[in-house]
């Protein structure tokens, strides 16, 4: 059986191309290896027009690791976070403030709720000690867009430094510099860039990065640290995840032939379009509004037909080499299937039909919730 096509928020999809990167073994120390590396973290910060003001710092690791790296090291010891919250990867940053001995606060909305840029702005004029915010661009709880832009703004507008968890979004939807001033900026390799799954990366201003030194409750997330063993010798300090990186550079070249950032979001778009047209006639009801539906993952609402069973749904489209992801919410019953990977009308297309035999061979009459 040919490996499943994986409808997930990551690991996703690659290439042929980006798997076969991964065949040769490369020398840490090695200079074709560190030409990768250099190309790799000047790419990353044009992806975000912010190539003249940040740099980009991989860490090894999924893309947790990233973003507490990000904490860790930009919020002081005698800093205060305040994190925008409507899920599960809202409320991670929260603990890993906790984690990391840092004061932090939070406004928290429902999952399918916006974060609230009037709620930041009463926030931070009711608290001066608040010295970064935290939000999440594409909330992949439910699959929401957060408004980053206004979150920006407000946050700006007061003074204080802005902490973007850009996870599932970075590289297929808009994040620059110019619309959006972020201090620092979190993702990961095995996302929208379509590469293995081994290292995430910030990309952080210099200024405050180089302001940062000694604030880290890490070594091995120690941002500051990183960056100047990258500014020495452009190596890494520890042994890096050679192959994945090595992989990542091929993703990187496949991401900037589609069209870089507007290429791919394009197809994520129509890949969206297709599965939630094609759900919808099925009787499946999305969670969100299409203004909020980020082109990533969407969220369904589970059938209230007696014959539909998640598990036994999942493992018959997993047979007809379809892998879905189970629902994270509080606030509704739901499952999840995603729009990204090296997936494409074809395919989105094909999932829809699997979909549709499986509800007709479980004697589902509708998707209807």
């Amino acid at each position: 059986m040919p490996d499943p096509l994986l409808l997930t928020p990551g690991p996703l999809t690659t290439t042929r191309t980006v798997k076969e990167a991964m065949l040769r073994d490369y020398g840490s120390r090695d200079g074709e290896f560190i030409a990768i590396n250099t190309h790799m973290r000047a790419r990353l910060t044009q992806l975000v027009d912010a190539a003249g003001t940040h740099v980009a710092v991989p860490v090894q690791g999924s893309g947790t690791f990233a973003v507490e790296a990000m904490i860790g090291t930009l919020v002081p010891r005698t800093g205060r976070l305040l994190v925008l919250v409507n899920g599960a990867y809202g409320k991670r940053m929260v603990r890993i403030a906790e984690v990391a001995g840092r004061s932090v606060t939070m406004i928290e909305t429902p999952e399918d709720v916006p974060a609230s840029p009037a709620a930041l702005d009463a926030a931070l004029a009711a608290d001066p000690t608040v010295s970064h915010v935290a939000v999440v661009q594409c909330e992949t709880t439910a699959g929401l867009l957060n408004p980053v832009e206004d979150v920006a703004r407000v946050t700006a507008t007061h003074g204080r430094r802005l902490l973007i968890d850009a996870m599932s979004s970075f590289g297929a939807l808009p994040l620059s510099r110019a619309t959006v001033p972020f201090e620092a900026v979190a993702a990961s390799s095995n996302k929208c860039l379509q590469g293995a799954p081994g290292f995430g990366f910030v990309i952080v201003d210099r200024d405050a990065l180089a302001a940062a030194a000694g604030n880290a409750h890490a070594l091995t997330l120690d941002l500051h640290d990183q960056w100047r063993g990258f500014e020495a010798n452009a190596q890494w300090r520890f042994t890096p995840p050679t192959h994945v990186i090595a992989a990542f550079g091929r993703a990187l070249a496949e991401h900037e032939a589609e069209g870089g950032v507007e290429g791919r979001g394009r197809r994520y778009a129509d890949n969206c379009r297709i599965l939630v047209d094609g759900m919808r006639t099925l009787g499946f009801q999305t969670l969100l509004p299409d203004a909020l539906q980020a082109p990533i993952i969407v969220t369904f609402r589970m059938p209230a037909d007696p014959a539909f069973v998640f598990a036994e749904f999942y493992d018959r489209l997993r047979e007809r080499g379809f892998v879905i992801y189970p629902g994270k919410l509080t606030v509704a019953d739901s499952f999840r299937i995603g729009c990204i990977g090296q997936l494409g009308a074809a395919e989105m297309t094909a999932a829809v039909a699997a979909v549709r035999a499986t509800l007709a061979e479980m004697g589902v009459a509708s998707g209807a919730p």
